[in-house]
């Protein structure tokens, strides 16, 4: 009977903590989304991969460092405000910590965003483990288990093509609505900043253009 007792009172303990840690991401999710979504439209970061990354590193921003670090993505170093004693850098603010995350990702995964602009968010995560983000071999799949719990993947998709808005666009002169356009590369530009000024998708760009990676040329004309 005790036996019973005792392993029926783990059970319910370990119910309460599953669902307390499945409220904290929630939580997380609906409190840093647009955070995660302005980062993949800057930089090419997938949103899931950002949402799904600072969950499993900051325990939903529950973890120590989290709170008073504002750090979630546990990033080691001297730099920023340290209100606790701590070998992991401080920031001012979330929004610091995200821009920091996507600068080491620039640096030391830049091959990345040249491989995968279709925002594939399994072989980032793979990717970002082989090269060395995590020791733990199982990171990756608990980041891609993260994503998909909470249907991260969600933030990384445009809006459908049947509830996107009419847009007029201005092209050479001419006006046209929902039509096939072309658009020629300017100084700065990239296939994230142009797909969503015209209501569309890296990947259509790659494939109407036949273009093996997220590489442009000024001047260059796109199929839009």
């Amino acid at each position: 009977m005790l036996r019973k007792f005792l392993t029926m009172s783990l059970f319910a303990l370990f119910m309460t903590g599953t669902a307390s840690a499945q409220s904290a991401a929630q939580r997380y999710v609906e409190a840093y989304k647009e955070a995660a979504i302005r980062t993949m439209n800057e930089h090419g970061v997938p949103a899931s991969i950002v949402l799904g990354v600072a969950i499993h590193e900051s325990a939903s921003g529950t973890s120590k460092i989290a709170k008073y670090l504002n750090n979630h993505f546990g990033m080691k170093g001297k730099s920023g405000p340290k209100p606790i004693p701590s070998a992991y850098k401080g920031y001012e603010s979330v929004d610091d910590c995200y821009a920091d995350f996507v600068s080491l990702l620039k640096r030391r995964f830049n091959s990345l965003f040249i491989k995968y602009p279709d925002g594939d968010y399994k072989k980032w995560a793979i990717g970002i483990q082989r090269g060395g983000y995590a020791a733990s071999k199982s990171w990756a799949s608990q980041v891609v288990g993260i994503i998909k719990k909470y249907k991260l993947y969600e933030y990384d998709n445009p809006v459908p093509e049947n509830l996107r808005p009419l847009e007029t666009v201005k092209v050479n002169s001419v006006e046209t609505v929902n039509q096939a356009v072309t658009y020629q590369v300017k100084k700065g530009d990239t296939l994230i900043e142009i797909a969503k000024k015209f209501n569309t998708t890296v990947q259509s760009i790659l494939i109407k253009n036949s273009l093996k990676n997220s590489s442009l040329s000024i001047g260059q004309i796109l199929h839009l």
